[in-house]
């Protein structure tokens, strides 16, 4: 594997802050003024290309959850800023890892869906069940002039719990059981028929129930030219439940990663995003901070449009919005002795010490112009295999030359190197430690998406709000997954099955 296939650079546009714009080449200007990016695909981090109207990221409500400043973490003497000496292989005394990985309620003869249940449980389906017939009754009310007396919504009846975790159920076993269209799985052809959607529930009452699907009260919704109008209103409940859910019942280990993924939407929506790096390219971005060795997703955040406000607690407020989205996702775990891997979306100088501070140390590529990165080490010409660094004290600079240039900044490791195998070469290369380990843990995100992907349920016909919800759903099931497999590490069962398992006691009642 080259540092090519892994390392990407993007020139995004950012708050003038963030860049040494003068040092700047002009296709690097072209690329900020006009806001989009240019980026070169790697395995472990996925650099975007935003061509929104609408950019910047856009959070959700903060978490007030405060950052403790800890004795002792100034473990320097007082440098400038911008004095970069040699490193000689000396780095800052790591912060210890105090955290407690893994699951922190009692799980004593669980089965899998009682694990899926630690994440959806009866009161949150409840809610939707509340909410659903409220918006059915609004919306026959509204409408009752227009309804003709056949029609599918005509019919409605009020659903109940056990009747929505069996809508639940049927829609992720449709991501397993892949079909063209929602109606076929109904089909009494020999070559499409499965029996256990209509001995479950017939092909109408599944469609009235996803057109009726609802999670809040329209009424409550503000005008959307009121000053606190949320972009987010039609999901909000669910968005609260899980980032509430996802950080209390699990503790993530000591390898961290912060990334984006997208949900595919080509519908018309303000802050729909384009990042032909994904899968997707359309659609919800979201911010994910995620643990590194197994995916469990912690924390998350919806980008809805660069005119939405951000500023976790003790931010300073010469920050940015690319520091403030990493602060506000990994608040919960400062002061713990994490070690948080980033691409070049969010690395920077100023963020690193930040987090130093907070005892949480930080690695990740960055882009050469970014503020306070030093210009002597971009400037510095080196052969293949080569590479420099210098250090300002807890951070280090590191400048590695391979198929391109690759620029570093951590506060995790020091300059030394390691040999390494690269496919198509007869004898071993060595590579610095710190883009090593930024391979190893930076795939966290990566990893969720590559899971859920093949069993996705989302249709093109849902509305974004539906889409959004579903594939937090799912996404509730593959971390219900990741505390089955923490709590059972003898067990082979693979995520399918673990589908399977809880489908099967959704539906079979």
């Amino acid at each position: 594997m080259t540092t090519q296939q892994v390392v990407g650079m993007l020139f995004e546009s950012q708050s003038d802050h963030d860049y040494e714009t003068d040092s700047a080449s002009e296709a690097e200007e072209e690329v900020r003024d006009s806001g989009s990016d240019v980026s070169i695909g790697g395995e472990s981090s996925d650099d975007e290309a935003t061509l929104s109207a609408d950019e910047g990221p856009v959070l959700e409500e903060d978490i007030d959850v405060p950052i403790v400043q800890q004795p002792g973490a100034e473990r320097f003497p007082v440098i400038r800023p911008d004095v970069w000496v040699a490193p000689n292989m000396e780095q800052p005394e790591l912060p210890a890892f105090t955290g407690l990985p893994g699951c922190n309620a009692n799980t004593e003869n669980f089965l899998p869906i009682n694990f899926f249940e630690l994440f959806m449980d009866d009161m949150f389906l409840e809610e939707i069940v509340e909410q659903t017939n409220l918006y059915a009754e609004q919306h026959l009310r509204d409408n009752a002039a227009r309804l003709r007396p056949h029609s599918r919504a005509a019919q409605w009846i009020p659903t109940n719990l056990e009747e929505i975790k069996k809508f639940l159920g049927l829609t992720f076993l449709m991501g397993l059981i892949r079909k063209p269209s929602l109606a076929s799985y109904w089909s009494t052809s020999p070559l499409m028929a499965t029996a256990i959607f209509p001995a479950t529930m017939s092909r109408n009452r599944y469609l009235l129930l996803l057109r009726m699907l609802h999670f809040v009260d329209n009424a409550l919704a503000l005008p959307q030219d009121h000053p606190d109008s949320d972009r987010l209103f039609k999901v909000r409940p669910v968005l609260d439940h899980f980032v509430d859910r996802f950080s209390e019942v699990y503790v993530p280990g000591k390898e961290l990663s912060v990334d984006e993924s997208l949900v595919l939407f080509k519908g018309r929506l303000v802050f729909r995003q384009y990042i032909p790096s994904k899968r997707a390219r359309y659609g919800i971005k979201l911010y994910m901070l995620s643990e590194s060795r197994t995916g469990y997703v912690y924390s998350f955040r919806v980008y809805t449009g660069r005119d939405s406000y951000i500023d976790p607690p003790g931010c300073p407020p010469t920050f940015g919005v690319t520091e403030k989205i990493v602060l506000d996702l990994g608040r919960r775990l400062f002061n713990k002795g994490h070690h948080l891997y980033v691409d070049n979306f969010y690395t920077g100088v100023q963020l690193f010490k930040e987090l130093f501070r907070v005892d949480t140390v930080a690695c990740g590529i960055i882009r050469s112009n970014r503020k306070g990165y030093p210009r002597e080490l971009v400037c510095k010409k080196l052969e293949r295999g080569q590479c420099c660094a210098l250090r300002n004290e807890e951070l280090i600079a590191l400048k590695f030359s391979d198929e391109r240039d690759v620029y570093m900044l951590s506060t995790i490791h020091d300059e030394s190197t390691s040999p390494v195998t690269v496919w198509g070469q007869v004898a071993e290369v060595r590579k610095p430690v710190c883009i090593l380990d930024y391979n190893k843990h930076m795939g966290g995100v990566d990893r969720v998406d590559q899971r859920l992907e093949p069993y996705t349920a989302i249709r093109k016909s849902y509305v974004w709000y539906k889409k959004l919800a579903l594939h937090l759903f799912h996404l509730a099931t593959f971390n219900a997954f990741i505390v089955f497999r923490d709590r059972s590490p003898e067990s082979k069962m693979t995520f399918v099955k673990f589908q399977e398992s809880v489908i099967e006691s959704i539906i079979v009642v």
